[in-house]
């Protein structure tokens, strides 16, 4: 038995678009309703369990008539539209039948960027969790763009389960864990355990999603334990057939052991859900600055400013090579910090007024990647 998932209290469970639909693209009634019942027994042993659940674009396929996934932003856009709500009613109508309600939860990047709106979803988790709702998380692909585009609600699991301070993520898609080659090919072994990117070196990543229905693959996966893993959330990866055992704790599918700590969480949101605006330009001194001794980035620093941006906005930060080394939340305004660049604080407090001698980048709005 595996003992990171026997003494997990909190579990975020991430099922994939695949799992859930028919080769037709319709919702599997079947399929759900097998999940439901690994959910609402592993909550009968105490688990607190959040669902973030992929299938909304896939569900609406078949009411539209659309035998693929459509590319067109706009058609993937209405196929949501019409799938978020029979997905969610049937969930909402497999838990009605164990005494369990869902409370629906859509999040886009920009729900995720900000302070004021992480808190505010944690706030909101922790009060569902707390009245005894299953809460059921999903992109918001009726009106975002970079979440289509991006491809799988893999990332956002991660994510989720270190907003909500989940002990464990489990994923579960159509292979049965990692396989060091393709598993359709003679030969390759499956990977029980994962302990260190080290054990990844010489593996050779393929695909996974029946085609038309699911977009992510194994390498949004890998990033997803990545992510989680390097806050110190173990992931299981497996087989959504196999949802019972790998909530039991049986040697399924493939476990991502825990490498690094929890990490603060505007922190791993900035590494991992943001997209940078622009670019701030470091002397030599400054990067050494920021990366070894994890100081502030001071206007002194800076030697040039790409993009247009504002304050508050995240921003890479690279070296005169031009490679991001970092990246973080500014404090000026992009038009504002060519006046600025390469003055000392003392100085711009004198001439431009005490608001001028804050740092560009505090240090705790800054994370290195």
């Amino acid at each position: 038995m595996r003992t990171e998932v026997t003494a997990a209290r909190r579990v975020v469970v991430k099922v994939g678009s695949s799992s859930l639909t028919t080769a037709e693209g319709g919702i599997d009634p079947g399929r759900v309703r097998h999940l439901v019942d690994v959910l609402v027994a592993a909550r009968a042993r105490g688990v607190e369990v959040v669902l973030v659940s992929s299938g909304a674009i896939a569900a609406g396929l078949a009411p539209l008539r659309l035998k693929r996934r459509p590319r067109a932003l706009s058609a993937q856009q209405a196929a949501a539209s019409v799938g978020q709500g029979l997905l969610v009613h049937r969930y909402t109508e497999e838990l009605a039948q164990h005494g369990v309600v869902a409370g629906q939860v859509l999040l886009t990047v920009d729900d995720v960027t900000r302070r004021s709106h992480y808190r505010n979803a944690y706030q909101t988790f922790a009060k569902l969790i707390e009245l005894g709702v299953l809460p059921i998380v999903n992109e918001n692909d009726t009106v975002a763009t970079t979440e289509i585009r991006f491809g799988d609600n893999d990332r956002l699991a991660a994510l989720v389960a270190h907003l909500v301070h989940a002990d464990l993520l489990v994923l579960l898609s159509d292979v049965d864990g990692l396989y060091d080659a393709d598993p359709t090919k003679p030969g390759s072994t499956r990977l029980a355990d994962v302990r260190d990117p080290a054990d990844l070196v010489g593996v050779r990543i393929g695909k996974s999603g029946a085609a038309g229905v699911g977009t992510g693959g194994m390498q949004t996966k890998l990033e997803a334990a990545r992510i989680a893993t390097g806050a110190g959330i173990p992931v299981v990866l497996a087989a959504a057939d196999q949802a019972a055992e790998a909530l039991a704790g049986d040697a399924t599918g493939t476990l991502f052991h825990a490498t690094g700590r929890r990490r603060p969480t505007r922190l791993l949101w900035l590494a991992h859900a943001t997209e940078p605006v622009g670019t701030l330009v470091l002397d030599d001194g400054a990067v050494a600055a920021v990366s070894q001794r994890r100081a502030s980035l001071l206007a002194a620093g800076v030697t040039g400013v790409r993009g247009t941006f504002h304050a508050g906005d995240p921003v890479d930060i690279a070296g005169a090579d031009g490679i991001a080394f970092a990246r973080g939340l500014v404090n000026f305004d992009s038009e504002e910090l060519p006046a600025l660049l390469g003055r000392s604080s003392k100085e711009l407090k004198r001439e431009l007024g005490a608001a001028y001698e804050r740092e560009v980048v505090h240090r705790d709005d800054l994370v290195l990647l």
